[in-house]
C-alpha cells in the first residue's frame, strides 16, 4: 500500500525504471489532497468511481476506465465508493510519446490484465526480459486507446465561473441561460460566447455533461436510476436513460455491468 504522497515520491525517486507500478486501496469518501509527481501516471480503479480535479477541470473515472495525468500537473482525487487503485507511473522521457493532456481512457481486458500483472513485478524488474516487455506493452496499449468524454472543463472568466460553479454544485438546476446570466452579471449572448470560448461546449452541452458525470458518481454509490433522473432535472427516467445512452453508447445498467 502507498497511501502517503510523500512516501510515493520517495519510492519513485529510488526506482530507476522508466515504468513503475504501485497499488493503494481507499475507503469510500477518501480524498487525496492536491499534489503532483515528476512522473506522468495512469490511475486505474477496478471498482468505484474516482473524481480527479485540476485547474483545467474535472474528470470522472468510472469502473474499467483510467485517467492519464501528465507529469507535474497538480491534481486531487476523491473516492466515490471503495477504491482499489492501481497506478502506472511513467518517467517524463517515456511519457513524451503518450498523451500531452489529462484525459480518461477506456481500459480493455488486455490492458487491465497487464496493469494487474505489473503490480506483481519487483521494483527492479529486468528491463531486457519478459517483465520489461510487459511494461513496454502497457505503454503501447495506452498510446493506442481513444479518450472518453468524461471531462468537465472549468471556466477562467469570473462571470462564467459563477455559473459553472453553481451548476456543478447543483446539476439539477433548471434555470435558463438568461436567468443564470443575470446572476453572473453578463448578458446571455456574452455568457453563451464564453461557454464556447472557454470550455469548447455550448451552454446546453456543458450542463448536459455536468449532469451525466454527476449521474455516474451517484449510480456508482447505488442510487436508483429513477432517483438520479429526477434529482438531475430530467422529465422522466426514460429521458435520462436516452441522454445517457446517447453520450456513453449504452444504458446505465449496461454501462456499469460492462
Amino acid at each position: 500500500m502507498f497511501d502517503d504522497r510523500r512516501e510515493v515520491d520517495e519510492q519513485l525517486a529510488r526506482i530507476a525504471r522508466p515504468v513503475v507500478a504501485m497499488a493503494a486501496d481507499y475507503p469510500p469518501g477518501h480524498s487525496v489532497p492536491p499534489h503532483r509527481h515528476e512522473r506522468a501516471q495512469l490511475v486505474y480503479a477496478s471498482a468505484g468511481v474516482m473524481q480527479v480535479s485540476a485547474e483545467a477541470g474535472t474528470w470522472i473515472v468510472p469502473p474499467e476506465r483510467a485517467v492519464w495525468v501528465p507529469a507535474g500537473m497538480t491534481h486531487e482525487i476523491r473516492m466515490h465508493g471503495r477504491i482499489e487503485m492501481r497506478t502506472i507511473y511513467v518517467a517524463a522521457e517515456a511519457a513524451k510519446r503518450l498523451m500531452p493532456d489529462c484525459c480518461v481512457i477506456s481500459v480493455p481486458p488486455l490492458l487491465r490484465e497487464l496493469i494487474l500483472r505489473a503490480m506483481t513485478l519487483p521494483p527492479d524488474y529486468d528491463e531486457a526480459g519478459a517483465e520489461g516487455r510487459i511494461m513496454t506493452l502497457i505503454l503501447d496499449e495506452i498510446r493506442a486507446l481513444p479518450t472518453a468524454p468524461l471531462h468537465l472543463p472549468q471556466a477562467r472568466d469570473a462571470r462564467l465561473a459563477r455559473v459553472t460553479e453553481a451548476l456543478s454544485d447543483n446539476p439539477g438546476d433548471e434555470r435558463t441561460l438568461a436567468a443564470l446570466a443575470r446572476q453572473a452579471g453578463a448578458s446571455p449572448r456574452t455568457l453563451a460566447r464564453l461557454f464556447i470560448k472557454e470550455t469548447g461546449l455550448t451552454f446546453g452541452a456543458w450542463r448536459q455533461r455536468a449532469r451525466l458525470l454527476q449521474a455516474l458518481t451517484w449510480l456508482a454509490k447505488g442510487r436508483a436510476v429513477t432517483t438520479v433522473a429526477l434529482d438531475l432535472g430530467y422529465d422522466s427516467p426514460s429521458a435520462f436513460i436516452a441522454a445517457f445512452k446517447r453520450s456513453f453508447g449504452v444504458t446505465p445498467a449496461k454501462y456499469f455491468k460492462a
